[in-house]
């Protein structure tokens, strides 16, 4: 490939879409223009965008199989803004080749199977947004994914995919990773403000700085879960595009004065070697570590479900060493995180065995491979989480304005239906917000008469914040 870039979407950069706001990111367009006028320059055949907001499958890369993808900037409020790109469906075909190759999981859009999925095949505006800046649209061809909610490595193994493809059909390529950074830079912006979102940013482009991608698979989960960011799949794949090189960031802007932050970079690129092995590794020494260290209750979590890989039986109580997991009866949730998302989350409001430990067995293996809003975990993907043990504390009734989601969890209920939610949940800042998603949870109508209960939970970590 002939180029690697980082480019944000805010559809307020289109002079039509931001109408005068967007003199607010100047140094935004500018890097972008210098992108644009690059690629322009370049002679290339075909752009490769990875985007957050097309279609995006929890257990598979999305691409685009289709001859021409069409969209405008109408959700936005200036219809008028319109594309309609060819598909270089020659590289697109490669690169599925390629990934199953590496078994990793990918779906082919078509207009067939999209209905079936239920989506809609357009170009999405975290396409569109960085297309616009290139003026030579009319003679390039597009390959467009959507990143999958795949573990880190994965992805990785996907951007190698990608460079793999593209040297064997000879294509003359850039690669575009669309994504914006944190959305929680300010307390006035239009997301939950977090003190993390900086530190992200800045910890981020660092990384990218240095060239140092192997930190990119090391970053803290907390803070990545708390800068509510969209791009860092995104980068993790281009991070495989560029294996066996010597890559460094050289960043052409960041801004943020919307609460959301916008980084442009492009990569300057030289011989190097692969980082593929020692990735994998970082994961597996860290599950390691995992083992050995931390809160009994995350260690047993965990060793219960390497066990189940391994044997495809879960641990017994005899199999539980700590005195402190078997004197204790609470409910018990096991909580999975793959880079900063739920992967997976299943557990009991009251205890329903003799033991903590019991509960922990029984709720982890539920969470890794029967929670049924996601696909069975995976064993790259044990490598990878991050493991909470929540211990639930008696539930008492109580009225809505004693409610706190940061301090208490909550129970609704009405007749045979409850639903239950967690305290500190990020993105939940208010109980309105909390009783509506536990009532959606229950299958109860907001104007249904319910009970509430609130509860007191104590949290075991394996990412300390």
């Amino acid at each position: 490939m002939e180029g690697y870039y980082l480019m944000p979407h805010p559809p307020l950069i289109i002079p039509r879409v931001g109408r005068g706001q967007e003199k607010q990111i100047q140094k935004t367009i500018d890097g972008c223009d210098a992108i644009g006028l690059e690629i322009d320059r370049s002679g290339i055949h075909t752009i490769i965008v990875i985007t957050p907001h097309g279609t995006v499958f929890r257990d598979a890369v999305a691409l685009t199989g289709i001859e021409n993808l069409k969209g405008d900037f109408g959700k936005f409020g200036a219809k008028q803004v319109s594309f309609d790109i060819k598909i270089d469906l020659t590289l697109t075909h490669e690169i599925i080749r390629e990934a199953e190759k590496a078994q990793i999981a990918v779906a082919a859009l078509n207009r067939e199977n999209a209905k079936s999925y239920g989506v809609s095949l357009e170009l999405d505006h975290g396409a569109a947004v960085p297309l616009s800046f290139v003026k030579s649209l009319d003679k390039i061809e597009l390959v467009h994914i959507t990143y999958g909610m795949l573990s880190p490595i994965e992805l990785y193994s996907f951007g190698r995919a990608i460079e793999k493809a593209c040297q064997k059909t000879g294509t003359r390529a850039a690669v575009i990773a669309s994504g914006d950074l944190s959305h929680r830079l300010t307390k006035d912006g239009p997301y939950p403000y977090s003190p993390y979102g900086a530190k992200f940013d800045s910890r981020l482009l660092e990384v990218l700085e240095q060239g140092d991608f192997k930190c990119l698979f090391n970053l803290d989960g907390t803070m990545i879960t708390e800068a509510g960011e969209c791009g860092l799949r995104s980068l993790y794949i281009l991070a495989g595009t560029l294996d066996g090189k010597d890559a460094k960031a050289e960043i052409l802007s960041y801004e943020g004065p919307f609460g959301v932050g916008y980084g442009v970079a492009r990569f300057k690129v030289s011989e190097g070697r692969s980082i593929f092995d020692d990735i994998k590794n970082l994961g597996r020494e860290r599950h390691v570590k995992r083992l050995e260290e931390g809160p009994a209750y995350t260690r047993l979590a965990r060793r219960n479900i390497e066990n189940f890989f391994r044997t495809g039986k879960s641990l017994t109580v005899k199999d539980i060493k700590d005195k402190e997991l078997l004197n204790d009866r609470k409910g018990v949730f096991v909580s999975l995180k793959l880079a900063g998302e739920l992967r997976g989350c299943i557990g009991t409001i009251e205890a329903v065995t003799g033991s903590v430990g019991e509960e922990i067995l029984n709720n982890s293996i539920s969470a890794a491979f029967n929670d049924p809003r996601f696909s069975p975990l995976r064993e790259e993907e044990l490598y990878q989480l991050d493991i909470s043990v929540d211990l639930l504390y008696p539930a008492e009734k109580c009225s809505f304005e004693d409610l706190d989601p940061e301090s208490y969890g909550v129970i609704v209920t009405s007749g045979r239906k409850r639903g239950l939610l967690l305290p500190m949940l990020e993105g939940i800042d208010s109980s309105e917000e909390q009783v509506s998603i536990a009532l959606q949870k229950a299958g109860i109508g907001k104007n249904q008469s319910y009970e509430i209960e609130r509860f007191k939970v104590e949290r075991f970590k394996e990412v300390e914040a």
